[in-house]
Formats: C-alpha cells, structure tokens, sequence
C-alpha cells in the first residue's frame, strides 16, 4: 500500500513525462539471439545489439521471478535549436512484481546511446619534424553519445558474459571493425578512442548514479551534451540479480534540428550549391560592412 502511494506521488509530479508499461519489457526469450525482440509497439529505432556484430558466447536467461520494468522518461523528444546548451533526460519508473520481493540485492542500470556510425582511428607520428597520420583501425560502429548510470559499481552487479550479450560496458560499445585491422593489436587505438570521448563528456560511466527506493522505485538524470547530433537517441533499462539481467526495457528519444538550424542543415545537404552561395554572399556581405564600418570610424 506504502509502495503504491509513493509511486503515485512520483509521477504526480512528472505531468509532462511518457510512461511505458508492459508491452514495453523486452526480457529475451530466445537464449540464441542475443537480442532485445521487438515490442508490440512500433518502434523507430533498429534493434541493440547490431545482429551482425560479433558476441560473445550465448547463455541462458536468468529466472524473471515475476519481475519486470515499469518506465518511464520525461521527454521523449529533444530539440536543438540556435541557443541550445544541452538537455537533462529524467529516466524513472518501478519495477512490478506478483510476487514477494526475492532475497538477494536488486540493481538498476540504464543507459543512453546516440546513432552510431563509422570511424577511423589514426595514429600519429612524427615524421620529419612534422606529425602525420600513420597507421589506423577502422571501426564499422560507434555511438557519438553513450552514457551509463548504474546503482553500484558496474563489475560488482554486471557479469561478463550478460555484458557481452548487451554490451552495457563502454569497452564493448565499439561493436565491431569495418574489415581486418591493419594493425595486430587494435585495443591501444580503441582505449585512446574511450579515454578521449570519456574526456570530453560524450562517454560516461555515472557509477551510483541511480537512487533505487524499497527495491520497487528507481529514477536517474543524465545530462545530454550541447554538440548533438539528429538521430535516435536509445535508452536501455535493466534489472539485475546476482549479475545476470532479469529484465530489460527500451525507449526511444528522438533528436531533431528544429526552426532556423534545421532549415540551414537539410539546404546544406539537399542543395549544397545554393548554400555554398549563399554562405558566400554572408561572407562579402559581412566584410563590406565591416569595411564600411571601420571608414566611418576613421573619418569621425
């Protein structure tokens, strides 16, 4: 009753924001697949993990125990507009159960991905007194955004090998290599890739970051950059006992250009010679009237 209550209290407070229930639990039934299957719901966003990339070695799904997400985000849809400065995405909800709650330690993870896309990485060196681009491994799939928000340490509530069928780490979200590497050891190219997005913001492990209440309510915050890119956003949320996922839940988040910066990206790339002059004629423009300017200075 107490639980109740408290769950309709959250979301009193979160008019705004979608909730997503039942059709929404994506618990994989095929142990071969290593796929969340698709929902009743239609879906705009292509299925995680990619069927063709690599995995590691199938196993079998833990017992529900009558456990599943009940979830929920507070906005669905991100707008980037000229003053956009980044965006908070609210991700809450409860986890629903027919039975008494099981002994053990409950966790939450969730996670947020960008679209991925292909990627080279370079390595340089100094030749000649000048640093070039020399060896490089390509990668056929990487997210430009992925962060992870997890109630414990991720190695303390994550076993490896359900890890690896949904690739929750940041290790594994580099999905696979666009053809043989060119190098015999790529895993010095793809740490500095982490270690880079991890610096810049674009990769983040926030370990403690999601406050789980009575085993039932969980909610976490995680901050989108101000460097987007358009596409589907993915959110992941899963349950976990004794380091295997008992649950998984997906929502999408749609990121669009909208307004004057919207107009500006499709001209650019629907009719990139019509920009080209018009981005010259701001050009001349603005330097005529800097010039101008500048005379009128001089001559007060």
């Amino acid at each position: 009753m107490m639980r109740g209550v408290v769950l309709a209290m959250m979301l009193a407070l979160l008019p705004g924001a979608v909730m997503a229930q039942g059709a929404g639990s994506t618990m994989p039934t095929d142990p071969d697949a290593g796929l969340i299957p698709p929902v009743d719901a239609p879906q705009v966003w292509p299925l995680f993990p990619d069927p063709g990339s690599p995995r590691g070695d199938p196993v079998a799904p833990a017992d529900q125990g009558g456990e599943q997400v009940v979830a929920g985000l507070s906005n669905s849809a991100v707008a980037i507009t000229t003053s956009f400065d980044g965006s908070d995405i609210l991700i809450y909800g409860a986890v629903r159960r027919e039975t008494p709650i099981p002994d053990g330690p409950l966790d939450v993870i969730v996670t947020i991905e960008a679209p991925s896309e292909p990627l080279t990485i370079w390595q340089k060196a100094r030749r000649f007194g000048v640093w070039v681009n020399t060896e490089r491994v390509d990668v056929g799939a990487a997210p430009s955004f992925y962060a992870v928000a997890t109630t414990r340490p991720l190695d303390d509530i994550l076993a490896p090998d359900w890890d690896n069928r949904y690739r929750i780490s940041l290790p594994l979200v580099l999905r696979a290599f666009a053809g043989a590497p060119e190098v015999e050891d790529t895993l010095p190219y793809t740490q500095a890739l982490l270690r880079l997005r991890q610096q810049n913001g674009h990769y983040r492990m926030e370990e403690g970051a999601v406050t789980l209440v009575e085993d039932t309510l969980f909610r976490t915050d995680i901050r989108l950059p101000a460097n987007l890119i358009e596409g589907d956003y993915r959110a992941r949320i899963f349950l976990l006992r004794e380091g295997a996922v008992i649950d998984a839940y997906g929502a999408a988040i749609e990121v669009r250009k909208v307004g004057l910066e919207r107009w500006l990206y499709r001209l650019a790339f629907d009719q990139p010679l019509l920009y080209g002059l018009m981005s010259l004629a701001v050009a001349v423009i603005a330097g005529w009237g800097a010039s101008a300017a500048f005379r009128k200075l001089r001559r007060a």
